[in-house]
């Protein structure tokens, strides 16, 4: 039920997160959907809170980010009401449109790539795509070639970020993840072949 974006995936992943009255957000409550461990659900949502089974009771809603950004409190109004499938009928988009400008932001502090790159890049995956309606045994084989070019490259420009020695901060920030995950992502390239 989370927000995400293709670019940024779980770095960045979005919920519309509970506030309790005194403006803190709950700890996350374990939901049991069935009879396997599989079937527990961790969750920070706002629907989740709703005063049953000695959980606390949300007061408002807003959007929380994987990043640890948060949006504007909006308040439950008391008329919401549980509908028939026991969730409750509640608008969360202001939620969500709040997460959509945090995710135009983290976009703006992300590395440029040249125009030409990305032209080149559109341009390639509409190539790609309509190779795939007309000649998928071609397409394939163009997707086949990608991925032997791809390493090799992603391996020179991991080790050129790590020569220049940057922050995993800075290297976070440039691709719009985690510090964390641009270590992962650079430790994977570096480890290729």
């Amino acid at each position: 039920m989370g927000w995400t974006t293709e670019e940024f995936g779980e770095s960045h992943e979005g919920i519309a997160g509970a506030v309790l009255a005194d403006g803190s957000e709950p700890k996350p409550v374990y939901l049991d959907l069935g009879s396997s461990a599989d079937s527990v659900l961790e969750t920070s949502e706002w629907w989740a809170y709703d005063g049953r089974l000695r959980r606390p009771r949300a007061a408002g809603f807003r959007a929380a980010c994987a990043c640890g950004w948060r949006g504007e409190t909006h308040p439950i109004d008391g008329a919401c009401r549980m509908s028939d499938d026991g969730l409750y009928d509640l608008d969360v988009s202001a939620a969500r449109g709040d997460w959509r400008v945090h995710i135009r932001a983290v976009e703006r502090r992300t590395v440029p790539l040249p125009d030409q790159l990305t032209h080149l890049m559109h341009q390639l995956q509409e190539q790609l795509t309509s190779l795939t309606d007309r000649a998928p045994v071609a397409a394939l084989k163009a997707v086949t070639m990608l991925e032997r070019l791809l390493p090799d490259i992603g391996q020179e420009a991991a080790q050129a970020v790590r020569d220049d020695e940057l922050s995993w901060e800075s290297v976070g920030t440039a691709l719009g993840v985690s510090p964390d995950r641009a270590r992962s992502l650079l430790t994977s390239y570096l480890l290729r072949h």
